[in-house]
C-alpha cells in the first residue's frame, strides 16, 4: 500500500535507511538533502519504507504543483526491492490530486509509459571508475589528452578541502553572470548544503591552483551508494586557458580509479558540456523529465 505522508509525518530515519539500502539510491533522496533544497517536502511510502518517493512542492496563485528543486538533478521512486514500470506508475497515480502542475525528474531506473504525463529523456553521463587509472586514461579523447598536457606544462596543482565560497565565488565572477536562473539564494543554498554534508564526510571541494597558489577553478563533488556526483564547479578566465577543469576531474578519476565508485558528471543536455564529459570516457545514461498540467484553463498557459 503507498501512503502519501505530510513533513511532519515521515520517519527519517527509516527513509534514509531505505535510501541507504536501494539499489538505486542517490545522495539528493536523502532527507538531510531534501531538508536544505526543499524544506516541507512530503512523501509517497510504500508498506514499511520498502519504497518511497519524495514530493518536492510549492505553492504559488493558490495552486499546490510539484517541481525538481535546485541542485538535484533526479529524484523520483527508490526501491530496496525490483522496481517495475507498472510501479512507478502506481507511485505517480497515488500523487494527491490538490497537486495540480507536476514538472519533476525520475532516477535512471525508473521506466514509465503512462500518456496522462508528457515525458522526455534528459542526459547525464557516468564513467565507471572500477578499472586501473591507465586502462581509464585510454578512453579519453585525444582533445582532453592535449589540454592535459597543456595543464601539465603549466604546473598546476590540486587543493584539497578549499573553502566552498572559494569556488562558488569563482563561478559567481564568471559563468554566473550568463546564468540568469541563480539567485543569491541558491549559492546560500549550495553552501549550507556542502558544509552539512563535509562535516559527515559525504562532500569535499578541490580546487585547482596556479604556479603563484592562485585558486583558478574548483569543484564539488558530493558522495554516496557508490557513487560521486560533480555537482558544481567554478572556471576563471586563467583556469579555462590552461584546461584548469580538464587537469581537476582528470586528478580525481586517478585518485579514485580501481575503486567500487561511478562517477556522475550530472548532465547534460547541453551538447558543449555533453561533450566535455564524454572526452573523459564517460556513457550517456538517460533519465525521465515528466510533466503534467491539470490547472484551471485560466491558468494552464502560465505553464505551458
Amino acid at each position: 500500500m503507498i501512503k502519501y505522508l505530510k513533513h511532519n509525518e515521515i520517519d527519517k530515519q527509516k527513509w534514509n535507511e531505505c535510501i541507504l539500502n536501494s539499489f538505486n539510491g542517490i545522495v539528493y533522496a536523502y532527507t538531510h538533502y531534501l531538508d536544505v533544497v526543499c524544506p516541507n517536502w512530503e512523501a509517497l511510502v510504500k508498506d514499511d519504507y520498502e519504497m518511497v518517493m519524495p514530493l518536492t512542492w510549492n505553492k504559488k496563485y493558490g495552486k499546490y504543483y510539484i517541481y525538481q528543486p535546485p541542485f538535484t538533478q533526479q529524484l523520483g521512486v527508490f526501491s530496496k526491492e525490483h522496481l517495475t514500470e507498472k510501479i512507478v506508475e502506481k507511485f505517480l497515480l497515488a500523487i494527491p490530486k490538490h497537486f495540480q502542475f507536476l514538472e519533476f525528474n525520475l532516477n535512471t531506473y525508473n521506466k514509465l509509459s503512462n500518456k496522462e504525463y508528457n515525458s522526455k529523456a534528459f542526459l547525464t553521463h557516468e564513467l565507471d571508475m572500477i578499472s586501473p587509472y591507465e586502462f581509464l586514461y585510454k578512453s579519453y579523447s585525444e582533445n582532453t589528452k592535449r589540454n592535459l598536457k597543456k595543464a601539465n606544462h603549466h604546473q598546476l596543482k590540486i587543493l584539497n578541502n578549499c573553502k566552498v565560497d572559494e569556488i562558488i565565488n569563482l563561478f559567481k565572477k564568471n559563468k554566473g553572470k550568463e546564468v540568469k536562473a541563480f539567485k543569491p539564494e541558491h549559492y546560500v543554498m549550495l553552501n549550507k548544503l556542502y558544509n552539512k554534508f563535509y562535516k559527515v564526510g559525504f562532500a569535499k571541494a578541490f580546487a585547482v591552483c596556479n604556479s603563484a597558489n592562485e585558486i583558478i577553478a574548483g569543484a564539488l563533488f558530493f558522495f554516496s551508494n557508490n557513487k560521486a556526483i560533480f555537482l558544481f564547479s567554478g572556471n576563471s578566465t586563467e583556469g579555462k586557458e590552461k584546461a584548469a577543469l580538464f587537469f581537476l576531474i582528470d586528478q580525481f578519476i586517478k585518485n579514485h580509479s580501481e575503486k567500487n565508485l561511478t562517477l556522475d558528471f550530472e548532465g547534460s543536455n547541453n551538447p558543449t558540456l555533453a561533450r566535455f564529459y564524454k572526452s573523459f570516457g564517460s556513457k550517456p545514461i538517460t533519465y525521465l523529465h515528466v510533466k503534467k498540467n491539470d490547472l484551471p484553463f485560466y491558468l494552464k498557459w502560465l505553464k505551458k
